[in-house]
């Protein structure tokens, strides 16, 4: 009998929950219903990430999950780990098929060929290379929001990612495809799309050189904002994270006068040293990182800034490290996402000399998140009493719904003043020290 229900489990970052929501729309447009993974269902799909060594623990943790709960059910894995790892995730007791990179939206098609047999998974997972094509997709959970993909892949060569040989080459979908795709969003009831892919300010043709021809683009990210600033029916988008040196002059003053763009940046610094940047093979100095920050705030005062770091990268001494806390310190970011270095096999960063031992790492991590939480504090502090819009969404608290100021202040509100999906004028009250600041909804005049 030809298996009806489905449960997705999505790992990793917003591009992989965009991918997964576009696979749940393909099983039910074969029949499937889609239930809670935590359900017994025929089959189980898990999209994992590997970025860090504890994605690919996280993903056998999974696996095991999905079985307790049915242990006759069918298990397929797909995603960065499924292409970096087929055969270890295929030696994964339980694991039924693994599809890579080019397979994943191919899914339905290998559905036939399942057969539960123990140890015997199907691995379906070509040469990145062979990877050239791009496949649209975006989430529909929420009637709030909405993750739409718009680039995918990396022609950059960061010295410690993974990335390029999990997703290939940079590569974009059209601005036609992608104003389409915020059509349908908008059509569906969200309210606010997050732009999302590997590279998103490489949108375009990618930048590598090829034989000393660097290929021309046929459209730049900027154009496509100015396109999706256009489309009707959208309240809100934001731009996830993107590289600091694709991170133009004339986006950030774009979004400074759009309607419809919010005045929330995350934009990955890795590294405040110089010497370790190079290290890592970034293609900026600290001194550029600062100059777009400081355009930014010149721009937008009220706008939010993200930060993503890395700590403990090989050859990271103690010196280093504090030259890295104290650009931080002085910038003025808002929050940050620090992660733990970890070594990735098949990276130039593996076979580097001056590994810091892990007690060290995660010391300076811990340093870097108590950093993050006064730095949004203070962040938060700024704007106390103040007026602002909140598009509202739910909450697993009692009584209680939340929901995020244009620049990204996450605030609680009383669940009889406002419904999901609504955008409420509100004042902000005091922070205390929590992760969202109290609120009360404005009665229109």
């Amino acid at each position: 009998m030809t298996p009806q229900t489905v449960a997705f489990n999505t790992l990793g970052c917003k591009l992989n929950f965009s991918e997964t929501s576009t696979i749940g729309r393909q099983f039910a447009k074969a029949g499937y219903t889609e239930i809670p993974f935590d359900e017994p269902a025929d089959v189980y799909v898990i999209n994992t990430c590997s970025v860090t060594d504890f994605a690919d623990k996280k993903c056998r943790q999974t696996v095991r999950r999905a079985l307790k709960t049915a242990p006759d059910a069918f298990v397929i894995v797909t995603g960065c780990y499924a292409q970096l790892k087929p055969g270890e995730i295929a030696d994964i007791p339980g694991v039924d098929m693994v599809l890579g990179a080019g397979e994943k939206f191919k899914i339905l098609d290998y559905l036939d060929d399942l057969k539960k047999l123990p140890g015997q998974a199907l691995v379906h997972a070509g040469k990145i290379s062979a990877v050239n094509t791009f496949e649209n997709a975006f989430s529909f959970g929420s009637r709030t929001r909405s993750f739409l993909k718009v680039q995918d892949g990396c022609s950059y060569k960061c010295t410690f990612c993974t990335i390029p040989q999990a997703r290939g080459a940079s590569r974009s979908d059209t601005i036609e495809s992608i104003v389409q795709n915020a059509q349908e969003i908008a059509q569906l009831g969200a309210q606010e799309i997050i732009l999302t892919g590997v590279n998103i300010g490489d949108f375009g043709n990618g930048t590598e050189v090829i034989e000393g021809i660097r290929p021309q683009k046929e459209a730049l990210f900027i154009d496509l904002i100015r396109a999706l600033d256009q489309v009707e029916g959208i309240s809100r988008y934001r731009i996830s994270s993107i590289e600091p040196n694709l991170l133009t002059q004339e986006i950030i003053e774009f979004v400074a006068q759009s309607r419809r763009f919010m005045p929330h940046f995350h934009i990955p610094l890795q590294s405040g040293n110089n010497r370790i940047l190079q290290k890592m093979k970034r293609r900026y100095k600290r001194e550029l990182f600062a100059e777009r920050v400081q355009l930014i705030k010149n721009k937008m005062p009220h706008a939010c800034i993200g930060v993503d770091v890395i700590v403990g990268f090989p050859g990271e001494t103690e010196a280093d490290f504090k030259d890295t806390y104290r650009f931080i310190q002085d910038l003025d970011v808002s929050y940050l996402h620090v992660f733990t270095y970890s070594e990735r096999p098949n990276t130039p960063a593996y076979e580097m000399a001056g590994v810091v031992p892990m007690d060290v790492r995660r010391a300076r991590n811990k340093m870097l998140r108590i950093l993050s939480e006064k730095k949004r504090a203070a962040f938060y502090r700024k704007f106390e009493g103040q007026e602002m819009e909140v598009l509202v969404e739910a909450s697993k608290k009692d009584g209680v719904v939340t929901g995020f100021t244009k620049n990204y202040i996450k605030v609680e509100l009383a669940e009889e003043d406002a419904q999901v999906n609504d955008l409420k004028r509100i004042k902000l009250g005091s922070f205390s020290g929590e992760v969202s600041m109290p609120a009360t909804v404005l009665t229109p005049v």
